[in-house]
């Protein structure tokens, strides 16, 4: 085995992926299985204290020389692009075997040399693996767990690998993954959280929305779907409510009912390789915006696209037109250390043109026409709910930016998309005109909703079923990759 991965314990070498991911199941479970062990016996007075010492993540490591190179300009993940070696630990592969065994399989096809697993220094925290880790335990017991198991360490997880400020040690090993396992473990635990769903049942196409109405009609959708159709096996609410298709599953109907919503509630229209779609219902601003966005990256999502109201800027804007954007005006905030306001934030062309193609579909309209009911250019998202108070100093920023619309979550969405490497878009409905002395009345919005929200919601589940059907590997641009990318995507 190579000497650059000779801390980690047990390791075996694979040149094949499928076996690969069997050794890694074989670690995570063994360390699971030995957490909960030692967490039964500290629960049971009766039973010796035990250690959970060395249950640790899997490992999965490759070094590859100057002649294992096989650089394709055409690869935008997959491959490596300097000699070295890299590592990273993984986590829950009831989640990820199968995007585990496709990043795998690629690096042993393209570099044709061994990667090696094994088990990893990082000891996984106890509460990713019992979750009621406090539930009746006394003060006696709450201090052992802090000697007989190891507890999150945020000091030692944050987003320096997607940020582009890791510096490595020379020598050092190189990130395979944009993120570790104790980072997605945190991610996975708050999804759930805030979503109230379990993080299996996030699809792989996510719509963002921040109005009520547009869950109302995604419910009355995926219901529609899994009783009538033959592409979506479930549809998963808050509580993990699951309502199974009969056609494609003997699955039984299961999940009670919130008696409350959470903050951000999810839904997940499931199909087959999580090539489904999950609606979550962000809520107004761009904090909820950047913390949820923060969490699904981590299950590498193919895209997620926004689709929330806005106020239109131009004369020429009508109440119910769309706003496809192609830029951004950031002045949300809330990502200025993470991804400062000078770094530009591109358009996704894949995804613009499967909007755009979208709305011409559901609407009917075509060339000219559809300059009648959709505009594209840039949208300016703000983190000031009462902007349209401060008139006289955003006219001019306003004007000079050449926005069309102004939103509160649409910048920080697409940003983040950005900086974590997941495909964005943006579709916008215009629901007031505040220049323009159009504000959003009970009566005008109530019309708006019933005439928009529906054809809206449409249109965002026909983009993803374009993009889907023109296959991924056209849609992980490399324009969202750095110089120092790691391979997986």
């Amino acid at each position: 085995m190579d000497t650059a991965h000779s801390r980690i314990r047990a390791p075996s070498t694979f040149t094949d992926a499928a076996q690969a991911v069997r050794r890694i199941e074989e670690i995570y479970t063994d360390s699971a299985n030995t957490i909960r062990g030692a967490f039964a016996a500290l629960a049971t007075p009766s039973e010796p204290r035990v250690s959970a010492a060395g249950a640790s993540y899997p490992y999965v490591g490759i070094s590859v020389g100057l002649n294992d190179l096989r650089i394709d300009a055409r690869l935008s993940y997959g491959a490596l692009l300097d000699p070295g070696s890299y590592g990273t630990t993984l986590t829950r592969p009831d989640i990820f075997a199968d995007y585990y065994r496709e990043q795998i399989a690629l690096l042993l096809r393209h570099h044709q040399v061994p990667v090696v697993v094994g088990v990893s220094e990082r000891q996984i925290p106890l509460p990713f693996i019992v979750e009621d880790s406090t539930a009746d335990i006394t003060e006696a017991q709450l201090s052992a767990m802090q000697e007989l198991f190891a507890l999150p360490d945020l000091s030692a997880t944050d987003d320096s690998i997607a940020n582009g400020t890791r510096h490595l040690p020379p020598g050092g090993i190189k990130p395979l993954a944009l993120f570790e396992a104790e980072r997605v473990d945190y991610s996975l635990h708050r999804l759930s959280h805030y979503t109230a769903t379990s993080p299996r049942h996030v699809q792989n196409f996510i719509l963002l929305t921040n109005y009520q109405r547009y869950v109302e009609a995604f419910r009355a959708y995926g219901r529609q779907e899994v009783e009538q159709g033959e592409t979506y096996t479930h549809f998963v609410e808050p509580g993990d409510v699951v309502l199974p298709n009969p056609r494609l599953t003997q699955d039984e109907p299961s999940g009670t009912p919130l008696p409350h919503m959470p903050q951000m509630p999810a839904y997940h229209l499931v199909a087959p390789g999580r090539q489904g779609i999950t609606l979550v219902n962000i809520g107004v601003g761009p904090a909820n915006a950047k913390t949820i966005t923060d969490h699904l990256a981590v299950l590498r999502p193919h895209c997620w696209l926004m689709l929330g109201h806005c106020a239109g800027l131009r004369r020429s804007q009508f109440l119910g037109d769309y706003v496809l954007a192609h830029g951004y005006v950031r002045e949300d905030h809330v990502l200025d250390h993470d991804l400062p306001p000078w770094v530009p934030v591109p358009p996704i062309a894949e995804v613009q043109v499967a909007l755009q193609e979208a709305v011409q579909r559901v609407t009917g309209l075509s060339g000219p026409d559809l300059k009648t009911r959709m505009r594209t250019g840039t949208v300016a998202t703000t983190d000031n709910r009462n902007w349209e108070l401060r008139y006289a100093e955003l006219y001019e920023r306003l004007n000079q930016s050449r926005a069309i619309a102004v939103d509160m979550e649409s910048g920080t969405i697409a940003a983040n998309g950005f900086r974590l490497r997941v495909p964005y878009g943006t579709l916008l409905c215009v629901s007031d005109k505040p220049l323009h002395g159009e504000i959003k009345l009970r009566g005008m919005a109530n019309a708006l909703y019933r005439e928009r929200i529906s054809q809206h919601l449409t249109i965002g589940i026909e983009a993803i079923q374009i993009l889907r059907a023109q296959g991924m590997r056209q849609l992980h641009s490399r324009k969202l990759r750095s110089f120092d990318e790691p391979a997986f995507r």
